[in-house]
């Protein structure tokens, strides 16, 4: 699995002109899905990422999760995360995980994601044309890869 996490001030998905998901200060998680991944996969990147030290504390210092500040999330799922850029121009996206695959393992991270959290989180629609509007706080933005844990 690889994920693109950005802390912002304000996030939203549209989808067909109606806001599906929408949140104030918090995570947009980007993920994408490959066929390797497992449900360990899935529980090491919700912990990482709801125990993040990405916020501020009160001296400014980026010292707090998202559980401290109680915050939310949004996870919208996205194929183009395993693009492979190696030959030519035209990305292929070869590793990521068909629907039938994806679609499991992307709503057991929605309820990894809520569990951990403690409260239900935002979401995209799987396969939908998603308007993802955010507001990156900071700029912070940090990328995983349970693949490649770093």
């Amino acid at each position: 699995m690889r994920a693109v996490i950005q802390r912002v001030s304000k996030a939203s998905v549209t989808i067909n002109g109606t806001i599906h998901s929408k949140i104030e200060k918090g995570l947009l998680v980007l993920v994408g899905i490959e066929d390797a991944d497992t449900d360990e996969d899935i529980e090491w990147l919700s912990g990482k990422i709801v125990n993040l030290r990405i916020f501020d504390d009160a001296e400014g210092v980026m010292n707090e999760s998202i559980k401290d500040k109680d915050g939310e999330i949004i996870l919208v799922s996205q194929f183009t995360l395993h693009a492979s850029t190696k030959k030519g121009n035209r990305p292929s996206y070869i590793k990521a995980s068909k629907p039938g695959t994806a679609i499991p393992l992307y709503e057991k991270m929605i309820q990894q994601l809520t569990t951990d959290l403690g409260k239900p989180i935002g979401t995209g629609v799987f396969g939908a044309d998603m308007k993802v509007e955010l507001l990156n706080d900071g700029p912070v933005t940090i990328v995983m890869d349970t693949k490649n844990k770093e």
